[in-house]
């Protein structure tokens, strides 16, 4: 999606994408422009520091959950406060899909992982992190929604989405957060096909679909 909006764009030149540890530390491979590596949870902060010797480029940081709302928590609330004019994807599939299938701060209550073999307990672990919940808050924030891309209806709302949110970044409107609601078939230890029903059945309710913000 992220690539056919670049080329739809023409801004394949001016496009720079800041890629943490974790699933999407490999993303170098798979878009053709200029990609910065970040540490594990910096990537707000180093996209920081491009878009503002850059303002003229399209910036956006790409982070799974395990990386955003968690050890960066501090990065990504400081960046939205501040308004910094980039786009954030946030894929959010509960889990730590790519270090062994740990609790994420976003895993379900009862939901197995490697970390929490008998389910999430919330006495034990606290309730799942609503981060787009809490982002959205913030005066910085102009636009928070909340997707996914389980058939063609919704990959066709979140492509509209994310291009309104580097539209947003070019505007000076201040930051955009596009979560994305996902599966992890390895970490969930389904078939694809069944983890597109267990999102569905379990993931939507707790993660509603839509726009919390939309300036």
């Amino acid at each position: 999606i992220i690539a056919e909006i670049i080329e739809e764009m023409g801004i394949q030149s001016d496009t720079i994408c800041v890629t943490p540890v974790g699933c999407s530390v490999l993303a170098y491979n798979y878009f053709d422009v200029d990609v910065q590596e970040a540490a594990h949870g910096r990537a707000p902060a180093l996209a920081t520091a491009i878009k503002r010797l850059w303002p003229n480029r399209f910036v956006f940081t790409y982070q799974g959950d395990g990386d955003l709302a968690a050890i960066g928590t501090a990065e990504t609330i400081h960046a939205c406060n501040r308004g910094e004019n980039m786009t954030m994807i946030f894929i959010n599939n509960g889990i730590y899909g790519m270090t062994g299938g740990q609790m994420a701060p976003t895993t379900l209550e009862n939901m197995k992982t490697s970390t929490t073999p008998n389910g999430r307990n919330i006495q034990e672990n606290g309730y799942p992190l609503k981060m787009l919940n809490l982002l959205a808050q913030l005066d910085g924030v102009c636009l928070a929604t909340r997707q996914s891309v389980h058939n063609a209806a919704a990959v066709k709302k979140t492509k509209r989405m994310i291009k309104k949110a580097f539209e947003n970044s070019m505007e000076s409107k201040g930051t955009s957060i596009v979560e994305v609601v996902s599966t992890c078939s390895s970490g969930w230890k389904m078939t694809p096909a069944a983890s597109n029903d267990w999102m569905v059945e379990h993931m939507f309710p707790a993660y509603p679909l839509g726009d919390l913000k939309n300036i």
